[in-house]
């Protein structure tokens, strides 16, 4: 399958408008545009039944020790993990696009509530809804796209892998509010075909790719 966007070019930055938050030069880090990218698909097999959607961000920090302290940096070395920004799934079975701001338009604090979303797949939580716990203004369950906002004292350049899988089941076996793992777990042994695009992004101004 081949998936691309006109938002980004594949293994490039993706703007500011796209994610969840951007670098200030005062206070380090503001909201950003949080609009979905224009994401794009084809070659979906014709036994497919189903599409599964995912944003990904593989350079998610292990440890919370420096995320965002001042006069600290996330070392470019340090262990990371995946951070889901994106899941859709029991998407119909068809080549098709999503319009760049269709499905995610602004920061929505305390999250998106609406659990159908495009083409009336179901949308899943996404990472912020732990990352935001215990925040007064924000916490909240997080469906939908909700897009980069790495840590602002971050060394490393994190990567964004916007993934499509085709699958051999009409809905996928994932309950009412399910995780990245979940859909993960769930996958497992019904891929018929899948692509991906991948971009970048860093608030801290003097980030580097791993």
């Amino acid at each position: 399958m081949r998936v691309w966007s006109e938002s980004f070019l594949a293994g490039e930055s993706i703007s500011s408008e796209f994610a969840l938050g951007k670098y200030h030069p005062e206070t380090h880090f503001e909201f950003g545009g949080n609009r979905n990218p224009h994401l794009a698909w084809e070659g979906v097999p014709g036994g497919a039944k189903s599409l599964v959607i995912l944003c990904v961000d593989s350079d998610a920090p292990t440890k919370p020790d420096d995320v965002n302290q001042e006069g600290h940096t996330v070392p470019l070395n340090l262990e990371r993990a995946d951070f889901y920004h994106w899941l859709l799934v029991d998407v119909p079975a068809a080549d098709g696009s999503i319009v760049a701001g269709q499905v995610s338009d602004g920061v929505t604090p305390k999250g998106k509530r609406q659990p159908i979303g495009w083409g009336g797949g179901r949308r899943g939580l996404n990472d912020y809804t732990g990352w935001f716990s215990g925040d007064v203004g924000m916490e909240g369950k997080y469906l939908g796209y909700d897009g980069p906002a790495p840590p602002w004292n971050d060394e490393r350049v994190h990567r964004y892998h916007f993934e499509v899988y085709a699958l051999d089941v009409e809905q996928l076996n994932v309950g009412g509010e399910f995780t990245g793992p979940d859909v993960r777990a769930a996958m497992e042994g019904h891929v018929l075909a899948a692509g991906c695009v991948s971009c970048t992004y860093a608030i801290y101004p003097n980030a580097v790719l791993p």
